[in-house]
């Protein structure tokens, strides 16, 4: 690990809790949070789904590497980011430079079931949202596990837990 960044940064799949554990370790720490999400609905003024409606996937990707690319390295925060935010190599370096990059991750029914809790998430607006769910974690897989330094399975752990496992991890890693 050479990152220079000092954040805290959450990756993974809708549904494994990436908001909801970076809230718990923002209680924890003290530190800013930061979600790219967050950031690009504020540049848009409009939700998630609307932009997807909209602008596009592609108008939301370009957003979401922007907000990525503007993080500041030396600032130690804890970073959100939004389920595809692995799809670009770019995006990837960026993720490394910013800090530890902490994957969530679950068994897949575990996450479905969670993702599909939430009616705002505009890729499971599909004919079979199991089979899209599916078929976007498969895709998804082999990115998070290249990019992430420490992985953390949410499927039985509490929001907390997982915060918890995490600042052990960390600890660990000689990393505060």
């Amino acid at each position: 690990m050479n990152q220079t960044g000092k954040s805290i940064v959450l990756i993974g799949m809708m549904g494994a809790g990436k908001s909801s554990v970076g809230r718990c370790l923002q209680q924890r720490t003290k530190l800013t949070l930061l979600d790219t999400d967050d950031i690009v609905a504020a540049k848009f003024g409009i939700s998630i789904p609307e932009i997807f409606s909209k602008y596009g996937e592609h108008a939301f990707r370009e957003a979401e590497t922007q907000a990525l690319r503007e993080l500041p390295p030396a600032k130690q925060t804890i970073i959100v980011t939004g389920g595809g935010i692995v799809l670009r190599e770019q995006n990837i370096n960026f993720l490394k430079r910013l800090g530890i990059v902490v994957w969530l991750h679950g068994n897949k029914e575990t996450l479905f079931e969670r993702a599909s809790r939430v009616r705002i998430r505009p890729l499971l607006h599909r004919e079979n949202p199991r089979e899209a769910f599916a078929e976007i974690l498969q895709a998804r897989l082999p990115l998070y596990a290249k990019v992430a330094h420490i992985r953390v399975d949410t499927s039985a752990l509490t929001n907390e837990e997982v915060a918890l496992a995490i600042l052990s991890k960390l600890s660990k890693l000689g990393r505060n």
